[in-house]
């Protein structure tokens, strides 16, 4: 049975190197077939959109490139609460949901406004020991962004 307690620690470094911007470090996270999307709901449309869909692969170029956009510069923390750990011992992977709030203060520390809600929707596994991100689907329930956040939640 996989330790709770691991999956916990592995979302929440997840968290924390991203909000240190340390995006080599959350890639050491993921295995080499890790995929990241971000998708949420229209009901205008009454479908699903994806926002961003890269692999492992993908994601260097998509957070080199971040400096180079015209974007936000204000800092991101991520707030995650793990639900629900689902363990498939066959595959020697889990399920995970965790809950995602998304704070945004403003760049020189004044206002901090809740700025995205969602879900991680997280497929982790065993490699060698070691438990990695197989997958990450942020489902976001927050459909207005503004213009220039490119970074991953």
């Amino acid at each position: 049975m996989l330790d709770r307690s691991l999956v916990e620690e592995l979302i929440y470094r997840s968290c924390l190197l991203l909000d240190e911007r340390d995006f080599k470090g959350y890639l050491d996270l993921c295995d080499e077939e890790f995929r990241y999307t971000i998708a949420t709901h229209s009901p205008e449309i009454r479908r699903d959109m994806i926002w961003l869909d890269h692999d492992k692969n993908g994601m260097p170029t998509l957070l080199t490139q971040l400096p180079r956009h015209n974007s936000d510069h204000s800092p991101l923390t991520r707030h995650a609460t793990v639900y629900t750990v689902r363990y498939d011992t066959a595959r020697q992977q889990g399920d995970v949901v965790s809950a995602l709030q998304v704070f945004k203060p403003a760049l020189e520390g004044g206002a901090t406004e809740l700025f995205a809600v969602g879900k991680y929707l997280d497929t982790v596994k065993f490699d060698g020991g070691k438990l990695l991100l197989l997958k990450r689907v942020v489902k976001l329930d927050t459909r207005m962004l503004g213009i220039g956040y490119h970074i991953p939640f």
